[in-house]
């Protein structure tokens, strides 16, 4: 651990000043006083608010990132682009992106550590960045960011929704008509594993448009999230009476032999280049699954039309 330390030359918050001294976020910050490794005047901070005057002397400390021990990784994920900043991947099904002690097998983050991409924060945790998620039976497209500046910025455009994806899911039973659903998410009370639509849950919105149908009354439709909840998209269909296919946690009703996962893909994701400021987006093929069942149950060139990419987005307009 080592300490450094500086003289403010104005008066303001110890959080803003600090974070403007390091030239990093005020989490980032937040954490170390925390820790207790901020002090002024020779007095440990407590306090992100504490009112720090010019001239003040500001003491600060670092620790050393701990490393995660290596995993074995014996799996690889596809990469849709990669330079010194970002890195973009589609994720597999059944890949868990980070771990848990009920985790027993390799993660996402354990791919990007056998791959060297590693975040060390000035607080000591060490990420691995992740800026958003997905479902461990979800696939799709995911930014990783390779350098801290690239993840304060992308988690940035997270918050202020300039950053995105478009979901491609197959459902039960067709929507009676594109829709928006705005209900509060929050953990089931009965089933610990479910999250449910319920009265004092944190606000979710999500938008859905139909794209096509087949005669088994089986629809493909995409999604556009507002907020980020787990299981956001998977919940608010069940609470219109939809399902996707394979997620039998939510109540879809069939044999597991014939739909081994849930069929939701995130297919679009598009972002401000953290570094450049370049509009990217980036589209995530299909894996082999659903896109064996489309072309089995549905006219290809239709499907292929309904999801281009020029046009997907203008499909949620209005909504």
């Amino acid at each position: 651990m080592s300490s450094k330390n500086f003289s403010a030359i104005e008066s303001g918050r110890i959080d803003k000043i600090l974070a403007t001294q390091l030239n990093v976020s005020r989490n980032q910050v937040e954490k170390l006083i925390k820790d207790g490794l901020v002090s002024v005047n020779g007095k440990t901070i407590t306090k992100s608010s504490f009112k720090v005057d010019e001239g003040d002397e500001v003491v600060y400390e670092f620790k050393e990132a701990q490393k995660k021990e290596a995993v074995e990784v014996d799996f690889d994920v596809e990469i849709l682009y990669e330079d010194e900043s970002i890195l973009v991947i589609n994720k597999p099904a059944g890949l868990v992106v980070h771990p848990a002690p009920s985790v027993k097998e390799p993660t996402l983050v354990d791919w990007l550590i056998h791959k060297g991409i590693s975040l060390s924060t000035i607080s000591g945790e060490e990420r691995h960045g992740i800026v958003h998620r997905i479902d461990k039976e979800t696939t799709g497209a995911l930014v990783i960011a390779k350098t801290n500046e690239a993840h304060e910025k992308l988690s940035l455009q997270l918050q202020d929704k300039s950053m995105g994806r478009y979901y491609l899911a197959l459902i039960d039973y067709p929507l009676k008509e594109d829709a928006v659903v705005d209900k509060p998410i929050g953990r089931n009370p009965v089933n610990r594993l479910k999250m449910d639509v319920i009265l004092h849950g944190k606000e979710a919105k999500t938008a859905f448009v139909k794209l096509a149908q087949n005669e088994q009354n089986v629809e493909l439709i995409a999604a556009k999230l507002f907020t980020g909840r787990t299981h956001q998209i998977r919940v608010h269909l069940s609470s219109l009476g939809r399902h996707i296919l394979g997620d039998t946690l939510y109540g879809f009703k069939s044999k597991r032999d014939k739909i081994m996962r849930v069929n939701l893909h995130a297919y679009l994701l598009y972002l401000t280049h953290p570094v450049t400021g370049q509009k990217m987006e980036f589209v995530a093929p299909l894996f082999e699954d659903m896109r064996f069942f489309l072309a089995e149950n549905f006219d290809e060139g239709d499907i292929d039309e309904k999801i281009s990419p020029d046009t997907l987005g203008d499909r949620f307009l209005g909504l």
